[in-house]
């Protein structure tokens, strides 16, 4: 297929039919632009301010996303589109070309924080990162209501499969968001603190919108379970929010009744590295533990005849995630817990 090479003002994103571009954002060290693969499928029942967007690459180190939605896009036929469905496998153009978490080579920002007041408009926040907060505001937001930021871990930590989303006032809000979380058949479905500043769901989520985030891998491999968990979610999204017609049965987790809710919104849930060093992890993530039980060993290697130092779960609960490059930071989560809660 050809795709149109336009920029934002150009887009096209409410006529019927399905339109394949790469959306120009303009570059801050080249005479050119970044490309943005954003894909957008309008069928007949669409209605303003409704259909589904779903994020590969927030992170540009986080792969299952990307590769789960460029599956999707040979796969979704637009016979069976009945309202809008936008698919931009790749939103972080900057960080996804040089492999990192940070749009680094560009302004090192990072996209999910930087959905703040004045991005991409105050001259000190017109980096290529803060612009597509921009442009996500302007163009995307306006026209769904449900969002998917498909996450791994990266290089960041090592993940139990997990679709998450933060605590929201509004019950029926709240109901919506779980139950389209659980459709992505992850063993975990996890509530998460909400006061990092700049997230994208976190916006979303303040809009009104439905909106789930995963983690769904780790290493900046691709792992075929989580490309499996992002495909369904985001299939299941569109058919049950009306935007895909279809049937979908569950998969996995969600079908044999063994996903666990858990919550990680307490500070407890998180162990901090009290010095830099190397991290040993002695149990799996996704493993049941109690407050105080030794979860890894963080070695220091310049106190070689030193102890290690044990990490230990600050709650009773799930391993969600452990610190995986080495060296760790000190200051750095090494152990995440979270709490059962269903």
């Amino acid at each position: 297929m050809a795709r149109v090479i336009v920029q934002p003002k150009l887009l096209d994103l409410d006529s019927p039919g399905r339109r394949d571009y790469l959306v120009a954002l303009e570059h801050d060290n080249i005479w050119g632009d970044h490309l943005m693969p954003l894909t957008v499928m309008v069928g007949p029942h669409a209605k303003p301010g409704e259909g589904l967007v779903a994020f590969g690459s927030n992170h540009g180190n986080e792969y299952e996303g990307p590769v789960a939605l460029k599956h999707l896009l040979n796969e979704i036929r637009m016979s069976d589109v009945l309202g809008r469905i936008i698919l931009v496998p790749v939103l972080n153009v900057s960080a996804f070309r040089t492999g990192t978490r940070e749009s680094v080579g560009d302004d090192g920002v990072n996209l999910n924080r930087a959905f703040i007041e004045a991005a991409g408009k105050h001259p000190a926040l017109a980096g290529i990162t803060h612009r597509i907060a921009a442009f996500v505001r302007a163009h995307i937001w306006p026209r769904v209501h449900v969002v998917l930021d498909l996450h791994s871990g990266g290089d960041v930590a090592r993940f139990a499969p997990v679709a998450s989303f933060h605590p929201v006032d509004d019950p029926a809000q709240s109901r919506a968001i779980e139950d389209t979380a659980r459709w992505f058949g992850t063993p975990l479905v996890m509530t998460y603190q909400n006061q990092t500043p700049g997230l994208l769901p976190s916006e979303a989520e303040s809009l009104g919108k439905i909106t789930v985030g995963t983690e769904l891998g780790w290493g900046r491999g691709v792992m075929a379970q989580g490309v499996r968990y992002a495909r369904q979610g985001v299939l299941a999204a569109a058919i049950n929010h009306g935007q895909l017609r279809g049937t979908i049965a569950p998969i996995a987790h969600h079908a044999d009744g063994t996903q666990k809710r858990v919550a990680m919104v307490d500070r407890a849930c998180f162990t901090v590295a009290p010095f830099s060093g190397h991290f040993e992890p002695l149990i799996e993530c996704g493993a049941a533990v109690k407050a105080g039980d030794v979860v890894g060993l963080l070695h220091d290697f310049d106190r070689i005849d030193e102890s290690a130092w044990p990490a230990t779960a600050g709650v009773d609960g799930i391993v969600i995630a452990q610190a995986w490059i080495n060296p760790v930071a000190r200051g750095q989560h090494i152990v995440v817990v979270g709490t059962i809660v269903g």
